[in-house]
């Protein structure tokens, strides 16, 4: 856990807040990461059982959807399979700007394709 926040942290900046389960082995981690930062640079930790659980649950659609793939060769073609299925989920949940509630997935997917 150490190694991965360090990584993380390595390539994205040291954040202000981390929010994490109930799992100790992320807890240490970030209390020895705690350790080594000063004080004006800490990151502050939300430790709930459930509070990550609706992001959690909306990973669930992807992993039906390439599970029966049985991986990726490439990060690229990962990249554009995921990038495509949470486009679809977006149309679908109506979080897309100008989506219409009365007109079906597929022609709020083809007015998009089409702007």
């Amino acid at each position: 856990a150490l190694s991965f926040f360090r990584k993380a942290i390595k390539d994205n900046n040291t954040p202000s807040k981390v929010v994490i389960d109930k799992s100790g082995s992320n807890k240490s981690a970030l209390d020895a990461l705690n350790s080594e930062l000063d004080q004006d640079h800490k990151i502050q930790i939300f430790q709930n059982k459930y509070l990550n659980n609706r992001v959690e649950q909306d990973h669930r659609f992807i992993k039906k959807r390439i599970k029966p793939m049985l991986g990726f060769k490439s990060f690229y073609s990962a990249n554009i399979t995921i990038t495509g299925i949470e486009n679809i989920r977006i149309i679908q949940k109506e979080q897309l700007i100008g989506a219409k509630k009365q007109v079906s997935t597929f022609e709020n997917f083809a007015k998009l394709m089409a702007a």
